[in-house]
């Protein structure tokens, strides 16, 4: 066994110079045990998620009679309406009506105002369907001038505008505790994406600029890509290309911890109340749930609209890394506050905004029915099925940590990959067994 384990770690270094690695959130692209059949390549929006029932409602109706929809504790659509022939039309085609005052139009005309008037660095503000208001945050580095102004202009808007002070701060590079580096800064990756002839690593904008280059050896020797066709601030999300061209077996694979792996079958927007995941480099696999839509975030080094926000937590080198549900990909962890321990707001940028603006599709797992959807259980032995989970193999786990860790080893190679494999492939980085708990509770029907 012993010298098993130093052939798999000869593997894995070998596979690592050839540009065989993921960053951050996806897996070793090697390492997924019985292997499935090969992956393909799914399109934008090829997965609507199971409850987007009330998103295409409140498309139906207009932003003149509707605000918005949810997902409520039960799983069931709830669409804010403006009219009750709205709310019948609602009720008809089985999700549940909130009759509400004001419109999408007024939220996003407010969100509007609050875009034109000047930039304050550490504030945002996002659409809350569920409590039908603007929600404005401040976090501690806002002075009390600077917040003022911005309630002034709130209070112009109108009363559905709430504002909000938030402990921690608003950033984007969650940099600090471990010295693993690259040569633009340290984060993780989301997914492997394609435009048909080359295969790339979907992650972060601001996690380097064009040009950045990544390695995946401690010397900055072993090349695996650049970034490319980036776009931060406005948008938060970059290519890294492949040197070797392609992302290899397991490209359709996200790691979740504890050696476990689920599959992405494909790609959809995100609903409020929608019970997400999302895993990083840093303190892997960790749940919680969408609780606004359409947030503008004023980072220090600029402003992002568009994104998803959330509660679920985020830690130093997170930033880049997947955000999904029931192997359907959502988002790029953008930034936000808080921690792990304490809690506090993460932003994601959507994927599918990202694959459109790029030109690129997501690299999928093969469904039964072949849309993406979550799939029946796979009848190969050994093999997980769409969306669930599949053991990690291919690497010595302890190996790894000791070299990864020791910062000896530090230097401009040490970046991205090596974040990830750290907590992605080392189940004792992965600090939430609750969390992939609570996934394989809550997608019993996918989990492998």
């Amino acid at each position: 066994m012993r010298h098993a384990r130093r052939r798999v770690v000869r593997r894995v270094t070998r596979l690592a110079a050839v540009g065989g690695l993921l960053l951050g959130g996806a897996m070793v692209t090697t390492a997924v045990a019985s292997e499935p059949s090969a992956p393909v390549i799914g399109v934008p929006f090829t997965a609507p998620p199971a409850t987007g029932e009330g998103t295409d409602l409140v498309s139906r109706l207009g932003n003149a009679r509707t605000a918005g929809s949810w997902i409520d504790s039960a799983g069931r659509p709830v669409v804010a309406v403006t009219d009750e022939k709205a709310a019948a039309e609602v009720k008809r085609a089985g999700a549940q009506a909130k009759m509400v005052r004001h419109s999408m139009s007024d939220l996003k005309s407010a969100a509007a105002t609050l875009r034109s008037a000047p930039r304050v660095a550490g504030t945002s503000w996002a659409l809350d369907y569920k409590s039908n208001q603007v929600v404005v945050r401040g976090d501690s580095t806002v002075s009390a001038s600077d917040w003022s102004r911005m309630t002034e202009v709130a209070e112009g808007i109108g009363s559905f505008v709430r504002m909000e002070r938030t402990a921690g701060t608003f950033t984007t590079r969650l940099n600090g505790a471990q010295p693993i580096l690259s040569t633009a800064g340290r984060c993780s990756a989301g997914f492997n994406v394609t435009d048909g002839k080359s295969d790339f690593i979907l992650t972060a904008g601001h996690c380097g600029p064009d040009g950045s280059v990544w390695f995946a050896d401690d010397r900055g020797r072993q090349q695996v890509g650049t970034s490319l066709r980036g776009s931060f601030p406005g948008d938060d999300y970059s290519l890294v290309k492949y040197d070797g061209g392609r992302a290899g077996n397991g490209a359709d694979v996200v790691a979740v911890g504890d050696g476990k792996g689920v599959r992405i079958t494909g790609v959809a927007d995100a609903e409020v109340g929608q019970k997400i995941f999302r895993s990083g480099s840093t303190s892997g696999l960790r749940q919680g749930e969408v609780t606004a839509l359409n947030a503008t975030v004023n980072y220090p080094e600029g402003t992002v609209t568009g994104l998803i926000e959330t509660n679920v937590c985020a830690e130093p080198g997170d930033s880049g890394g997947p955000m999904f549900a029931d192997g359907i990909a959502i988002g790029l962890t953008s930034g936000g506050s808080g921690d792990c321990k304490a809690g506090g707001t993460t932003f994601f940028q959507p994927v599918t905004k990202a694959l459109t603006e790029l030109g690129v599709k997501l690299i999928v797992a093969k469904s039964s029915g072949g849309t993406g959807a979550a799939p029946a259980p796979s009848a190969s032995p050994g093999a997980a099925s769409p969306g669930s989970s599949a053991p990690i193999t291919g690497t010595d786990v302890s190996t790894l940590l000791s070299r990864l860790t020791d910062p000896r080893n530090v230097g401009p190679g040490m970046l991205v990959i090596a974040g990830s494999l750290v907590a992605l492939v080392a189940t004792r980085w992965i600090r939430a067994e609750q969390d992939r708990k609570a996934y394989r509770q809550y997608y019993s029907a996918t989990w492998g």
